[in-house]
């Protein structure tokens, strides 16, 4: 545990109040549904550019992409290059499709073209993975800023949740917007900080980074093999561009933010916009990874309190320090990798720097929360609330349902993140069936979006056939090996690729053959 020096601490005050302040500043604007949910549709493209990159670049990506490099190599990084063509197909399609339907739930044509239940379970898979990736974040980053500041984890959520539900409720998509803006300046600043705080302390500079990383191959983007079971290169590269499509095209925090742009043409530019920075600053992300990787090989005796910390964990109390010290000695990079970052930022970087990087962690959780907290009380207000509750609501109405969601769901975020820390196992397996049925909303609307002839009958076959086929390849490891034969050898990154397809491919068969029958 670091006790954190009050310097750091006042930074680390003055960003939440400066994001709490950003709140109050555009709760004056704020009086209307629209203003809340689109910002009336006069963000500039740079802006909602900055924002929708602020929310890809999450915690996940920030905590979690050097520890995939430090660990492994660079494939992690082909994620990344998968994006430019799903942002392709997103801006040729998706954004001229929302833009014209004018319609602020991104779930409202699957009504038209299949029925209510549509955009029922749509928007059902999509709360439930808003709260699962909700809770993932707060979890992750609690974990993370426990170790640099010395606070309890439940603490760190619950001051961090309370500052985004009100600066969120308070000014709506255009506090979350204006945040974001800041937010991603900020994460992108920290990343280069400690990229320069890394670089300055390996002997012989970036140019001993390359030597070491070249010597042990950490600059593979992975096997470009064409073998599916493992995470080659296309593994990686098709789970991205289906996950980025997926992001584009379906995901209402994303959609949203096409409608608060002036016109078509800006908000396919703010798209273009997030391509070009995240790609390179999440390449930014592996770089320190790979110099972690390369401090600590130079210096190998720095890593053992890490190590020995660890092994500690897997064996209990009982482990004698003989035990503790064997199995610390036969660890691999890749069993630590998570928690270099941390301890490197606790043990290598000075007063006042430690605070401006614990505030762009910060920055990277609550872009993301924020976005999903008001995108899903949008979809909660238009598609459940509005739909079944109350057709003729007033706008007065909406609104307040609008806050009122903000703060429920805001709240179910933290609750989950705060329940992880005792009972893990449960959130996994919530997390792993949220990301079942999100598997099947892709599919879905691709074939609402592209096939003409499909109609519910076809739709509903080919969502029942599609989420089987996501079930039984997410739990497949769970079956005997005396079935081994029924088993899925597919790697998991490929479950929402083939889901897709399944869902897209059966619905377009089936339509035909009704077609063919009719």
């Amino acid at each position: 545990m670091n006790n954190l020096p009050i310097t750091d601490i006042i930074i680390i005050v003055i960003y939440l109040l400066l994001m709490v302040g950003i709140g109050f500043y555009f709760s004056r604007k704020n009086k209307n549904a629209e203003q809340f949910t689109k910002a009336s549709g006069k963000i500039p493209g740079w802006a909602i550019g900055l924002s929708i990159y602020a929310t890809f670049l999450s915690s996940n990506t920030f905590l979690g992409n050097p520890g995939k490099a430090f660990g492994s190599n660079w494939n992690v990084f082909v994620f990344s290059i998968s994006m430019p063509l799903a942002a392709w197909v997103a801006t040729k399609y998706f954004v001229p499709f929302y833009r014209k339907t004018g319609e602020i739930s991104a779930y409202t044509n699957l009504e038209k073209r299949f029925g209510p239940w549509a955009r029922t379970y749509a928007v059902v898979c999509f709360l439930l993975t808003q709260f699962a990736r909700m809770g993932t974040i707060f979890f992750g980053m609690a974990l993370s800023l426990q170790a640099l500041t010395g606070f309890s984890m439940q603490s760190i959520m619950i001051v961090m949740g309370i500052c985004i539900i009100i600066y969120t409720v308070l000014g709506g998509m255009s506090a979350v917007i204006w945040t974001e803006v800041a937010q991603g300046i900020i994460k992108t600043l920290g990343a280069l900080l400690i990229l320069y705080l890394v670089i300055q302390q390996i002997p012989g500079g970036f140019n001993k980074v390359i030597t070491i990383a070249k010597a042990d191959n950490k600059f593979s983007l992975g096997s470009t093999a064409f073998d599916f079971t493992t995470p080659t290169f296309w593994v990686v590269l098709l789970y991205g561009f289906f996950i980025n499509l997926n992001n584009f095209g379906m995901d209402q925090n994303y959609i949203q933010r096409y409608h608060t742009a002036a016109s078509e043409k800006q908000a396919a530019k703010s798209v273009w916009l997030c391509v070009w920075m995240y790609v390179p600053v999440s390449l930014l992300f592996v770089i320190i990874g790979t110099s972690l990787y390369s401090f600590y090989q130079l210096q190998p005796q720095m890593i053992e309190p890490v190590k020995l910390k660890l092994a500690a964990e897997k064996l209990g109390a009982l482990a004698t320090q003989e035990q503790i010290q064997n199995l610390a000695a036969n660890f691999k990079p890749v069993d630590y990798a998570d928690k270099v970052l941390p301890y490197f930022m606790v043990t290598k970087v000075p007063t006042g720097l430690l605070g401006l990087i614990v505030a762009a962690i910060l920055s990277a959780a609550m872009s993301t929360i924020s976005s999903n907290m008001n995108a899903s009380a949008t979809v909660f207000t238009m598609d459940i609330y509005k739909k079944y509750f109350k057709p003729r609501i007033t706008d007065k109405q909406q609104l307040y349902s609008l806050h009122l969601a903000t703060v429920v769901f805001g709240l179910i975020g933290l609750s989950a993140g705060l329940a992880m820390i005792g009972a893990k196992s449960l959130l996994d397996t919530w997390w792993k069936l949220s990301g079942i049925f999100a598997g099947g909303m892709l599919g879905l609307f691709l074939l609402g979006l592209i096939s003409r002839q499909a109609k519910n009958a076809a739709a509903i076959t080919a969502t029942i056939i599609g989420v089987l086929v996501i079930l039984w390849m997410t739990f497949s490891e769970n079956i005997s090996d005396k079935y081994s034969v029924v088993k899925s050898s597919l790697h998991s990154n490929m479950i929402i690729v083939v889901g897709t397809l399944t869902i897209f491919l059966t619905g377009i068969l089936v339509a035909r053959l009704r077609g063919s029958k009719q």
